[in-house]
């Protein structure tokens, strides 16, 4: 099994660890520490070792950071763990803030002590995250300190060492364009800024622009490392020697230079005493690299990470892969599905029992190399954790009268796949058929929408949310995200929400389609289908480039939790033909059981 169910954390973390860390804050001469969740490397899903926030906190979600003074501390998180904080980081020691509205650096101008010292390490904040820390420095008179290390990381006895996984060529038949076509389209865009290099520090731009994979970081198959990228299309790859096999020196080729990751600190500074131009993402690169190149002498222009957009606009080989990466899985999750209606409905089932069987489907198809996130495996009031993280010290039964909400993905070589379901345990209540339908039709809003090229995800967002509002609702996390293609289940610079997007949706694109409901304490409902960004079939009188969204990932949306009458003709065909797609697509290699209930759950209505 890739997950396991033993809880990481508990509610004693914080009582545990917040005097350890004082103590080493003590020896440092400062008054605060910041604690971001980020790892050095900007990434969603962190190693072990970097689960720093976590040790202080223990809060375990992938979002959000904690402000320790020496007399109290905030944490601060996003919607999706507005009920997981409190479950799991004690209020006598920590109190909480949304971060959305109260971000860290308008904590701090309002709350941080005149005068104080406050801490942070400048490998886990970003250029762009300081510029706000220091405004917010010079209005509340506090002074902001760099630190050399983090006293986290003297605190933490026990803390694990940092993964050396090798790095693995990902080939071209899965990639659909070589290192070396992608490099020398890269180093264009860097020779146009006038730089002569470009400090690319994000591991997923790094695996996609050099074709190569790792497992550094548990649910993303990354390695994690650097990279210079020049402008003439050749690039040094700064990587742990460890993670070097025989085979990656004679894929990468001659242009690409294989340096230890220890090493990048001095090359800044060499690259700086002979006066280069580097162009670096403030959003992305650790302040301690920006520092070390401004210091040395080094011309540091700004850029958006370059491999970002051409990453996220896939080509042909990686659609066509992740195509057949959901007709695998829809026929996953589809087995799973007919399990959970055949043999979880008399409340012998719980949620580490269903997340098991349904990683045990998937990896029946010999094909799967890794879950895409840990499952979201929530039955009742579980339901309504957005992110919730099942163990055995939560797990519940899926009972009678209640929904049950699995939100999961896996790891291909072919394709990402995240998909949401959510099913009736027994006879639901009205209330919840009409939510869900609710759901569902904010669903089908995105999934059947067109749009002008240059539309953004912010300016389609409400239509998810319209049947939700009409009646008083909503919920608190996008609607959409991006996919990656063998990569992050979560990636940029795409997305579906309501915060304003200056990126517009572009064809190639894969985003979710995932509005939800969530009645604290009683239910969640979700319902998830990926989907590509491609140009629309043109109409009749048009006058614009239109775009629209093809929906790939395929598996029933349960017909018992839908009000037919709350759907528009519009809406019910919708409906109707993605479950004739579900059905003709994975009945044929279904076993008859399974296809039998197929035909059963998308039948017409």
């Amino acid at each position: 099994m890739f997950q396991h169910f033993e809880p990481v954390s508990d509610i004693s973390f914080a009582g545990k660890h917040l005097p350890l860390l004082r103590a080493e804050m003590k020896k440092r001469k400062i008054d605060g520490f910041i604690v971001p969740h980020d790892d050095e490397y900007q990434n969603e899903y962190i190693p072990a070792y970097a689960e720093r926030l976590m040790w202080v906190s223990g809060f375990s979600g992938s979002a959000g950071a904690a402000i320790v003074l020496s007399d109290n501390a905030v944490i601060f998180v996003d919607g999706r763990y507005t009920l997981q904080v409190r479950q799991q980081t004690d209020e006598k020691h920590f109190t909480f803030e949304d971060i959305v509205d109260t971000p860290l650096d308008q904590w701090l101008a309002e709350n941080a002590p005149n005068a104080a010292r406050i801490g942070y390490d400048p490998m886990l904040h970003t250029a762009a995250g300081v510029r706000k820390l220091e405004a917010a420095a010079k209005k509340a008179g506090f002074t902001l300190v760099a630190l050399d290390g983090n006293p986290i990381d003297d605190a933490w006895k026990g803390q694990p060492a940092r993964p050396l996984t090798q790095a693995k060529p990902h080939g071209l038949e899965l990639a659909g364009k070589s290192s070396a076509e992608k490099r020398a389209a890269i180093g264009e865009a860097i020779a146009k800024t006038g730089a002569d290099a470009a400090l690319i520090t994000a591991p997923p731009s790094i695996a996609w622009l050099l074709n190569i994979r790792g497992s550094d970081v548990a649910r993303t198959p990354l390695p994690l490392a650097r990279v210079l990228a020049w402008k003439d299309g050749k690039a040094t790859l700064f990587i742990a020697p460890e993670k070097v096999g025989n085979e990656l020196p004679e894929f990468l080729g001659d242009d690409v230079d294989i340096r230890a990751e220890s090493d990048v600190e001095a090359t800044l500074r060499k690259l700086g005493a002979e006066g280069k131009t580097i162009a670096v993402d403030p959003a992305l690169a650790p302040i301690k690299y920006v520092t070390e190149l401004t210091d040395s002498g080094a011309s540091v222009v700004e850029m958006t990470d370059p491999c970002a957009l051409p990453r996220a606009t896939k080509n042909a080989a990686e659609l066509d892969g992740t195509r057949a990466a959901h007709i695998r899985d829809g026929a996953a999750v589809s087995q799973f599905l007919h399990w959970i209606a055949t043999n979880a409905q008399d409340g012998g089932v719980d949620e580490i029992a269903a997340a098991k069987k349904l990683e045990e489907f998937r990896a029946a198809t010999g094909k799967l190399e890794d879950l895409s996130f840990d499952t979201i495996s929530g039955a009742g009031e579980n339901g309504a954790v957005v992110h919730y993280k099942v163990s055995t010290a939560t797990s519940r039964k899926l009972k009678p009268g209640e929904l049950f909400l699995i939100d999961s993905g896996a790891q291909y070589r072919d394709g990402t796949t995240d998909i949401t379901r959510t099913v009736a345990i027994g006879a639901p209540s009205d209330e919840m058929r009409e939510r869900f339908t609710l759901v569902l039709k904010g669903h089908i809003a995105i999934a059947s929408a067109r749009f002008p090229l240059g539309t953004t995800g912010a300016q389609l967002d409400v239509l998810a949310r319209k049947a939700l509002w009409d009646c008083g609702l909503d919920y608190d996390h996008g609607t959409g995200h991006g996919v990656g293609s063998f990569l992050g289940v979560h990636e940029g610079p795409q997305r579906i929400a309501k915060a304003a997007s200056a990126q517009p949706l572009k064809p190639g694109m894969i985003l979710s389609n995932e509005p939800g409901y969530y009645k604290t304490g009683r239910y969640g409902i979700r319902i998830e289908n990926l989907i590509i960004v491609t140009e629309a079939r043109a109409i009749e009188g048009g006058e614009r480039a239109m775009m629209a969204f093809e929906t790939i990932t395929l598996a029933p949306i349960s017909l018992d939790l839908v009000v037919p009458s709350m759907l528009t003709d519009a809406e019910r065909g919708w409906l109707n033909a993605y479950h004739a797609r579900v059905r003709d697509t994975l009945s044929p290699a279904a076993p008859q059981p399974v296809a039998e209930w197929l035909a059963r759950e998308t039948r017409p209505i």
